[in-house]
C-alpha cells in the first residue's frame, strides 16, 4: 500500500464521468488502494452515492443531462450524502468555475489530463481529512465516562427514528432509565465508585440490546435513555425486564438505598406509532411521566403507556 492510501480496508471512491477512458485511467490509478465505484451520468452518481455512501467522490463537471454542479448541489442538500467530500475533475481551470464549485461544497479540483501523483496525493489528503472529521464527530457524540452515545447523539437518533416510524408505520418506544437513589450512593461510596457504577450499568444495559436499530445513550447524570423502533409495547417491556435483571446481576452493593441492598433502576416506557399529530418530544414527555410514576411506586420497577 502506498503512502497515499488510507489505513482502513479499502475506502470507497465513486468516480463519475461520462467518458469511459477517464474512468479507466482513474480506476487504474486508485484500484490498488481503494474500492472503486463508477457512474457514467448524474442520475447514476446520485443513486450510487445514496446507496453506496462512498468516502469520496471524483465528479466530472461537463456531462450530458445533469452536469456535475447539479449533482453536487443535490448531494449536498441530502443529509445522507452532504458530508461526502467531492473533488471536481475537469478540463476547465478558470477561477470562475472553481469558485462556483467551492461555493457548492466541493473540497478540491483535479485537472485533466490527469497527473497520477497529483490525483493520488489529493485523494489521500481528502480521505485523511474525512477520517479525522468522522473521528471528531464520533467523539463529540460519545459519553466519555460510559463509552455509549451522549445526549447530543440521542437527540439526533430520536428525530431519525421518529421519522422512520412515521414513514414505515412502525411502533416506537422511548425508554427512560434512572439509577435508584444514586445521590446516596455517591455520598457514601464516593464519586469514583459512582463513576464505576455508571459505566458498569451502561455496559450491562447495552449488552441487552440485540437489534441493530436499538439505541442507548447516557441522558444525563444517572439517567439513561433508549429508543426502540419496530418493537410493540410488549416487546419493549420484555427488553426492559432484561435491563432490570442485568443490573441486578451486577450485585453492586448499595447499603444506603431504601429500595434494595444493591443498585437498582427505575424505568419509564412510552410507545406509539409516530404521526403528524404528535412530536418526538410528546413521547419523551410521556416516558418521563412513566419514570416519575415508577419512582413513586417504590422504585426498582417499570411503568409504561401506549399513546
Amino acid at each position: 500500500m502506498n503512502r497515499y492510501a488510507t489505513p482502513e480496508a479499502h475506502a470507497r471512491i465513486l468516480i463519475v464521468d461520462d467518458e469511459r477512458i477517464n474512468i479507466n485511467i482513474l480506476n487504474a490509478l486508485l484500484k490498488a488502494d481503494y474500492k472503486i465505484m463508477v457512474a457514467a451520468n448524474g442520475e447514476q452518481a446520485i443513486k450510487g452515492a445514496t446507496t453506496g455512501l462512498p468516502d469520496l467522490i471524483l465528479l466530472d463537471i461537463l456531462m450530458p443531462g445533469m452536469d456535475g454542479y447539479e449533482v453536487c448541489r443535490r448531494l449536498k442538500s441530502n443529509p445522507a450524502t452532504q458530508h461526502i467530500p467531492i473533488i471536481f475533475i475537469t478540463a476547465m481551470g478558470d477561477a470562475e468555475n472553481e469558485t462556483m464549485g467551492f461555493a457548492l461544497g466541493a473540497v478540491d479540483y483535479i485537472s485533466k489530463p490527469f497527473n497520477s501523483a497529483v490525483v493520488k496525493a489529493r485523494v489521500g489528503v481528502h480521505l485523511r481529512l474525512k477520517r479525522q472529521n468522522d473521528l471528531l464527530e464520533s467523539l463529540a457524540s460519545m459519553d466519555a465516562l460510559t463509552g455509549i452515545p451522549n445526549r447530543r447523539a440521542f437527540d439526533q437518533a430520536r428525530q431519525d427514528e421518529w421519522n422512520r416510524s412515521k414513514r414505515e408505520g412502525l411502533p416506537i418506544s422511548f425508554v427512560m432509565i434512572d439509577i435508584d437513589q444514586f445521590k446516596q450512593f455517591n455520598d457514601n461510596y464516593g464519586h469514583g465508585a459512582g463513576d464505576e457504577c455508571l459505566a458498569r450499568i451502561a455496559r450491562a444495559i447495552s449488552g441487552c440490546l440485540r437489534r441493530p436499530g436499538d439505541f442507548l445513550a447516557r441522558y444525563g447524570g444517572e439517567e439513561f435513555a433508549a429508543i426502540l423502533t419496530g418493537s410493540p409495547r410488549e416487546g419493549a417491556l420484555q427488553l426492559v425486564q432484561r435491563f432490570h435483571v442485568a443490573v441486578a446481576d451486577l450485585q453492586i452493593a448499595h447499603a444506603h438505598s431504601g429500595v434494595a441492598p444493591q443498585v437498582t433502576i427505575s424505568v419509564g416506557v412510552a410507545t406509539t406509532i409516530a404521526s403528524n399529530d404528535m412530536s418526538p418530544e410528546t413521547l419523551s414527555e410521556a416516558a418521563d411521566q412513566m419514570l416519575y410514576l415508577a419512582k413513586n411506586a417504590g422504585r426498582n420497577t417499570t411503568q409504561s403507556t401506549q399513546i
